[in-house]
């Protein structure tokens, strides 16, 4: 087993399952009955979660290692002397006469109910267990955030519950709190039941989700966003199959496949490989013409909800842009641009918002439904938790 006063923990995993192992010792050492098959299922669950996450740890070892609802207590003093070198109480009745095996520090609020019980999206930071405390601001811009801050902030925003936008079909359906009277079936029910009144039936019209088309800029001048708004277009193609994403700089790249990885960091990877003009020049009218000639033409974009990520800052014609605006403002229901320059204030109307000082946001004005933000992670919350009304 690894020491356990050692201030690093070793990055393969052969050091991981020592860490591991060493909490059911721990465990067993304060009289909890913890088995070897335990501490095995233990490690195999952790395994399929992350190993780094310091909630996943601790859910799975919950789940795994305590039998009895009296031992939560010590399995929490034990996990957070373990992993996260807090000092036991000194009146807790299964504080130890020696020292605990301590891991590394971080922060980890242990919540009072099961996973998935939580209330809100003002949940506590989860840091890695070889990640010191850091403190995440949700209205921070991601240009001021440190590397640090913005791992945490894309694993944050891989857990953001995204609903896609949805639209009303002509279809009706049963429902008990309908507008109209399904004055059919009442009639039926009224032959049918000779001596008897029919229960009042109401109809209301279905929906369906309606396409969403994602287009990232990812210019050299949108270099301190791409990689969070493409994290926040895959958290979206999780959610949804009827999900699009484009990303465009000099010239427009398809990556809706390379997203459909199960495991984010392979599907940035594989996306941020297709692409071959990141961090380069910008051509927002040309990337958006040969979208729509190419695949807004052909019923992609036709009815769905269109959400151009970009600061507008084009070295393109401006009567290019303009032209494929208005022709996809034709052939889409709603168009969204997110400008992360814009800053706080702007989940508006652009109608009621002075509209950004550039000439690709000049250009694309008239043709704009709604303008937002994605400067920071609290714009983003916002613009996920108004999207499903976005369909119309």
């Amino acid at each position: 087993m690894a020491d356990p006063d050692s201030t690093t923990v070793s990055n393969t995993p052969v050091g991981i399952v020592d860490r591991l192992v060493g909490f059911g010792h721990a465990l067993r050492e304060h009289g909890l009955p913890v088995g070897s098959d335990d501490v095995l299922t233990f490690c195999a669950a952790t395994a399929e979660l992350s190993p780094g996450d310091p909630n996943d740890v601790y859910w799975s070892g919950r789940t795994t290692l305590v039998h009895r609802r009296d031992h939560l207590p010590v399995y929490d003093e034990v996990f957070r002397t373990y992993f996260l070198n807090l000092p036991m109480p000194p009146d807790s009745p299964t504080a130890p006469e020696r020292p605990v095996p301590q891991g590394n520090t971080g922060t980890l609020d242990v919540p009072d109910s099961e996973p998935g019980d939580e209330q809100g999206d003002d949940q506590p930071l989860v840091l890695g267990l070889q990640a010191s405390s850091i403190e995440i601001e949700r209205e921070k811009r991601f240009a001021a955030c440190s590397p640090e801050e913005l791992i945490q902030l894309r694993r944050i925003m891989a857990r953001i519950r995204l609903e896609p936008p949805r639209r009303r079909t002509r279809r009706q359906t049963h429902c008990r709190t309908g507008p109209r009277i399904d004055i059919r079936r009442m009639a039926r029910d009224a032959m049918r039941l000779s001596d008897g009144t029919p229960e009042l039936h109401r109809i209301d019209r279905k929906e369906r989700t309606r396409p969403l088309v994602l287009l990232l800029d990812v210019s050299g001048s949108m270099a301190d966003h791409s990689r969070n708004l493409l994290q926040f277009a895959y958290s979206m193609r999780r959610a949804a199959q009827k999900v699009e994403v484009f990303c465009f700089g000099t010239r427009l790249t398809r990556i809706t496949g390379a997203l459909d990885r199960r495991n984010p960091d392979d599907a940035m990877s594989l996306a941020a490989a297709r692409v071959l003009d990141w961090d380069g020049g910008t051509r927002i009218g040309a990337s958006l013409d040969h979208f729509v000639r190419k695949w807004g033409r052909r019923g992609l974009s036709r009815g769905a909800t269109v959400v151009i990520c970009s600061d507008g800052l084009d070295r393109g014609d401006p009567r290019l842009l303009t032209d494929s605006m208005e022709k996809l403002s034709r052939l889409s229901h709603r168009i969204i641009w997110m400008n992360p320059l814009i800053g706080n204030d702007v989940d508006a109307p652009p109608d009621t918002l002075g509209m950004p000082n550039t000439l690709g946001m000049l250009a694309a004005g008239p043709y704009i439904d709604e303008l937002a933000s994605g400067h920071d992670l609290a714009s983003l919350e916002r613009f996920a938790a108004r999207l499903p009304t976005a369909g119309g």
